[in-house]
């Protein structure tokens, strides 16, 4: 079984030290995304008492009846992947692997772009760097949500793929009751089939650390708080932030109460009044917030990558970490090419599957 994993200070620094005399010397600099070259990972095994993996068929007669085949005893994980966080979704791969103690049990579904050559180019890449692994990607066409994209903070939140949880439950197969869904900046130091068995109750739709502590005012703009009506939206809740970036959905739940149709209204009524002003996070905090079922806070160890205006370095928040997430401006990958990481990168570089010239093979 893996261990969790505790840093101190002063290895954190000697680590960081040591990966930013290597980058220094070694400057990889910008390269063009579809250049990238990635080495390819180790098997990983299941441990003994792992169960059986049984597959079964489902028959989706919605639109093409095609037959998919879902498992049993499975733990679905759900990414968005695209060229440009390619190399930041490998390293998150790497690492549910790494430290699940059934990885062969683990499934990732990958929604992409629609775009063939990019889905071919996606599914190369990555059977090259995991030829075991159990995975599908999904084709997202942008142009239904491209029109219901308000500008936010930060350009980058406002790509559609940013948006693609919105319809996980309706992209993948209907036989799959229940997912994790994980962002590409992160990675894992714990066994995320722990992180798939948090209980959801008899309602939730959504499991996620909450952060009460956050000023949850700030999220919306005054034009919403001073709106009698919608100022009500949260009344008999008790609204907490929480970071989409890792949470776990009962997609059967969301179907049957068609949540991606409650997050789209919310979408379109930003397009006519500004009630919010970051990126994908609002309508879902307009639906689920106060909602939700609790996951442990080192499930989600966010932030790491700065805020979204400067992108400053920051600290582990205190207590255990199963989960560190660069949520945020900085990616660890872009400041260790730059020769300026934060001192947590350190941790993010071991999970680096990037190949190139300067990198000598143990």
């Amino acid at each position: 079984m893996p261990k969790l994993v505790s840093f101190n200070s002063s290895s954190l620094l000697l680590i960081s030290l040591l990966w930013t005399i290597s980058f220094s010397a070694h400057n990889i600099g910008a390269i063009n995304t579809k250049n990238f070259h990635f080495k390819e990972a180790p098997k990983f095994y299941n441990s003994p008492t792992c169960p059986s993996l049984h597959d079964y068929y489902y028959n989706s007669s919605t639109d093409t009846n095609i037959t998919q085949i879902c498992f049993q005893n499975a733990v679905n994980v759900a990414m968005t992947l695209d060229a440009a966080y390619l190399r930041g979704s490998m390293a998150a791969i790497l690492s549910v692997l790494q430290h699940s103690s059934c990885p062969e049990n683990v499934i990732f579904h990958f929604v992409a772009s629609s775009s063939s050559a990019n889905i071919d180019y996606l599914n190369l890449k990555l059977a090259t760097s995991f030829p075991y692994l159990h995975f599908t990607i999904y084709p997202f066409r942008d142009s239904p949500v491209a029109g219901l994209i308000s500008t936010s903070i930060r350009a980058a939140l406002d790509c559609p793929l940013n948006y693609a949880r919105n319809y996980l439950p309706h992209l993948l197969p209907q036989c799959i009751q229940k997912v994790v869904y994980l962002d590409s900046d992160l990675v894992l130091v714990d066994d995320i089939t722990k992180l798939a068995a948090t209980p959801l109750g008899e309602e939730s739709v959504l499991a996620a650390p909450e952060y009460c502590n956050a000023n949850f005012t700030t999220y919306f703009t005054p034009t919403f708080w001073s709106n009698p009506s919608l100022s009500l939206t949260f009344v008999n809740r008790k609204p907490c932030y929480f970071n989409t970036g890792v949470m776990v959905i009962d997609l059967e739940r969301w179907r049957d109460g068609d949540y991606t149709t409650k997050i789209v209204e919310w979408m379109e009524l930003q397009k006519r009044m500004r009630i919010y002003e970051l990126g994908s996070l609002p309508p879902f905090l307009l639906v689920f917030a106060g909602n939700i079922a609790p996951v442990d806070h080192k499930w989600n160890q966010h932030g790491l990558g700065g805020d979204n205006f400067q992108g400053l370095c920051r600290d582990l928040h205190p207590g255990p970490v199963s989960l560190l997430h660069w949520s945020g401006k900085g990616k660890p990958w872009v400041r260790l090419d730059a020769s300026r990481p934060c001192p947590l990168d350190a941790l993010w570089a071991p999970y680096d599957l990037l190949q190139t010239p300067y990198v000598l093979e143990s």
